[in-house]
């Protein structure tokens, strides 16, 4: 078996550049006492042999492993595509790496990922918790010790955190279809206890306050952001002998599950009932008819998230949590109009 050649060192270096140890060293830290000349040959040697500095050596020096956690309830959502790319890009161009954890939406596994993160001296987090923070889980984040910034969280208020303007994206998209003549029309969404859902409620009460009128509380459903959920749910809606005219998915998963069950009820968009998605993706685009969203963009998310954990761990001068709103937008589409006659 051919011997494996050995990784080139720190000495090897300096014995090149004709140079002790300590002033390798103090190249490799920028020391700015190391003369230019000095600092060139050393330069140049390392380049010569392909000397690379032991990144868990420097690590345990540094007290920093230039590591970023990040925790999310589903990778596979297509929307979040586009915040793990900006987050990535955004960590990348200032030399920290990103790892990315899978907490399929249960409380001890959010947990356990932050320990574990913690554990591997990751230098921040970056969360999107599904469990409510509260009690013990609330206790447990304060009690973490690298910076966090919560994705479209609010419950603990001394963190950072970037959050999405739902009530405002709910509000018009409801304000349409109250416009449009619909009065039943359903919301579905996550459980009242996370940001997301109580801004949704907010913004749809609020669109029919405005117009003095009263929702239907029984078409109104906040109970889980997942898609077989919201299957579940619409396939007992339609069923009703006063069904909606119009359904609104208050979560950027749940917009295959509404569908699945509106087809296989029989029923055609937008003649049977109008449906709005909250999140842009390709299969709003695609699907036929096209379907309204309410969107937003989340790779500015993740670049937001990601400068918020940046100024933390550089030690920027930052006292106050903040909390920045991303705005959303309302895209019209061929699946919503009026309401079927008698609706």
């Amino acid at each position: 078996m051919p011997k494996r050649e050995s990784r080139p060192t720190i000495r090897d270096v300096a014995t090149l550049a004709d140079v002790s140890l300590g002033t390798v060293s103090r190249v490799l830290n920028n020391n700015a006492t190391v003369k230019p000349a000095v600092r060139e040959k050393v330069r140049k040697a390392i380049e010569q042999i392909g000397y690379a500095p032991d990144a868990i050596a420097q690590s345990m020096r540094f007290g920093s492993t230039h590591t970023i956690g990040c925790i999310l309830r589903d990778m596979t959502i297509p929307l979040l595509t586009d915040f793990v790319r900006a987050t990535h890009d955004t960590f990348a161009s200032a030399g920290f790496s990103l790892l990315l954890s899978n907490t399929e939406g249960r409380e001890e596994r959010e947990r356990a990922l932050l320990v574990n993160l913690a554990s591997r001296r990751v230098d921040g987090v970056i969360i999107g918790p599904y469990s409510p923070i509260a009690g013990e889980f609330r206790e447990f984040l304060s009690e973490l010790k690298v910076p966090v910034v919560l994705l479209d969280r609010n419950e603990a208020a001394w963190l950072d955190a970037v959050m999405i303007d739902h009530r405002d994206g709910m509000y018009r998209a409801v304000k349409r279809l109250l416009d449009m003549g619909h009065r039943r029309i359903a919301l579905i969404t996550g459980g009242q206890r996370l940001y997301p859902a109580r801004e949704r409620l907010r913004g749809f009460r609020e669109a029919y306050d405005e117009l003095g009128l009263t929702p239907d509380e029984d078409l109104i459903s906040a109970e889980s952001f997942l898609s077989d959920a919201a299957f579940d749910l619409v396939s007992k809606l339609v069923q009703r002998s006063d069904p909606p005219t119009a359904i609104v998915a208050g979560g950027m998963d749940m917009l295959s599950g509404v569908l699945r069950a509106i087809r296989a009820s029989n029923l055609e968009i937008p003649r049977d009932i109008s449906v709005i998605g909250a999140g842009n993706s390709e299969l709003a685009e695609l699907y036929s008819p096209p379907i309204a969203m309410i969107d937003w963009d989340y790779a500015n998310v993740g670049r937001i998230a990601a400068n918020l954990l940046l100024d933390r761990i550089r030690g920027n001068d930052v006292t106050e949590a903040r909390h920045v709103i991303v705005p959303t937008t309302f895209i019209e589409r061929a699946s919503i109009g009026p309401p079927p006659e008698g609706g």
